[in-house]
This record gives C-alpha cells, sequence and structure tokens, in this order.
C-alpha cells in the first residue's frame, strides 16, 4: 500500500491533500490539534507544538507502520503558524517560540524520525515540505514566518544530502504554494498596514480573485509527486508547473 502521512492535516492545504490522496486509495494519515469530517483519513489527534508528546505519538504511528506492506511512504510537513504580524520589537517573545518550534523544529523531529524508521524499507521514501516564496523574499511584518520557511528549505537540502549517499535514502522536496485561500490568508487581509505595509496586495489578490484554492494546489502537489518531477533537494514553486 502507499501511505501518506500529512501534518496539519484537518485545515486548508493539509486537508484539501488529505483527501486528494484518500480518493487515490493512499492510507492516509493526518496529525492535526482538531479533528476534520475527512473520509477514508486516519486522524491522530496530536498537539505538534509539545515536542515530548509528538515525538511520542508519531514514533508510535511508524512503528505501526513497519508492519504494514508498504510500497511508498511519504511525509508531508504541512502545519504552520503565520504568528503575529508587526516587526520583530513588537512580537512576543513567547509567539515567536511557537511559531519556531511549529514552523521548523517539528519538521525536523519529524524528518529525524521519519528517516531512522524507514531506513530498512526498500521501497520509494520521501519527504515534501510545504515552504513559501516568503523564506527568499523578505516581508516587513513577517520576520519569523520568513526565518522559519527559509530554514525549512535549508533542511530539505541538507536532508537531501545526507539521503543521496545511501542505494534507499529518502528523497526530500520542498514546494512553494503560492498565494491560497485559507484562514491564514483571512488573517493576513484583516492586518493593519502599520504592522504589514504589503497588506494590500493580498486584500487585492482576494477581490480580484487570483488566490488559488486548496484544492488546486493538493492537485498539483499529488501530480508533481506521482509522476516524479522532481530531483533529490528541488525546491519548486508550483507556479512553475
Amino acid at each position: 500500500m502507499n501511505i501518506i502521512i500529512i501534518t496539519g492535516g484537518s485545515k486548508g492545504i493539509g486537508r484539501a491533500l488529505a483527501e486528494k490522496y484518500a480518493q487515490e486509495n493512499y492510507k492516509v494519515y493526518s496529525l492535526s490539534r482538531s479533528i476534520a469530517d475527512l473520509q477514508n483519513v486516519t486522524q491522530v489527534p496530536v498537539d505538534l507544538s509539545d515536542t515530548k508528546v509528538t515525538h511520542d505519538t508519531f514514533t508510535m504511528l511508524l512503528g505501526e507502520i513497519k508492519n504494514l506492506p508498504v510500497l511508498s511512504v511519504t511525509l508531508i510537513n504541512n502545519a504552520g503558524r503565520l504568528g503575529v504580524i508587526s516587526n520583530l520589537e513588537n512580537i512576543p517573545s513567547e509567539d515567536i517560540a511557537k511559531s519556531i518550534h511549529l514552523n521548523t523544529t517539528t519538521p525536523l523531529i519529524l524528518s529525524s524520525l521519519f528517516i531512522k524508521a524507514t531506513q530498512q524499507l526498500m521501497c520509494k521514501k520521501q519527504i515534501i515540505s510545504v515552504s513559501s516564496g516568503a523564506a527568499v523574499k523578505p516581508y516587513e511584518g513577517w520576520s519569523i514566518y520568513c526565518t522559519s520557511k527559509a530554514a525549512i528549505d535549508m533542511m530539505t537540502k541538507t536532508i537531501a544530502a545526507e539521503q543521496n549517499e545511501f542505494e534507499h535514502g529518502v528523497k526530500c522536496n520542498a514546494i512553494y504554494p503560492g498565494v491560497v485561500d485559507t484562514n491564514m490568508q483571512t488573517d493576513i487581509r484583516s492586518t493593519d498596514e502599520k504592522d504589514f505595509k504589503n497588506v494590500q496586495r493580498f486584500i487585492d489578490l482576494k477581490e480580484n480573485d487570483q488566490l488559488y484554492t486548496p484544492e488546486y494546489v493538493a492537485e498539483t502537489i499529488f501530480t508533481i509527486d506521482t509522476q516524479n518531477k522532481l530531483q533529490n533537494g528541488d525546491i519548486v514553486d508550483i507556479r512553475s508547473f
């Protein structure tokens, strides 16, 4: 069977990915705080900002998967948060720590556990991380988000370099989904311009119907994945497909 594990699979892009892969007869696991109304998706409730709970829950899940007849296994690091939008000096320390933990520390932990647990599997193994153009373009007010996504890109490149040394290593890629019509975008558009100078651009994108739907992003990621369009370590923008 083909297995996919998605973080943050109850909302937005993560939910659309869970639904798409389930429709294509993948065995889908969603790791998320909330439970959604999803068909044929095994939902694992977990607070991904809690290191010990995340480690223990994911380790248990990987132990179950290793006993299944696996043809391919994929981890999609999707869960994330924007956090407080403002200049860095205005962001509370607790919010900085929470965003970096969820956006960067958790994907590193999950990727580490995933690689270790699947070392003996000879099938297709991969990690796909949902990154952002904010990884390479600085937005005033998004210092934490931009920093965390830049870290995801470097994580992707480094894992790929390490895994290239192994005959049955884990393929690692990151994807920029573009500007997507999710709850995060709603929060962005409601931000005061003094905290986020680019807010009008995102308002215009919504008003001009130029936002991607989560379903379109999920379809595109599925195609990129299943048609093996990427080399190990590639970081791509879905707008290039």
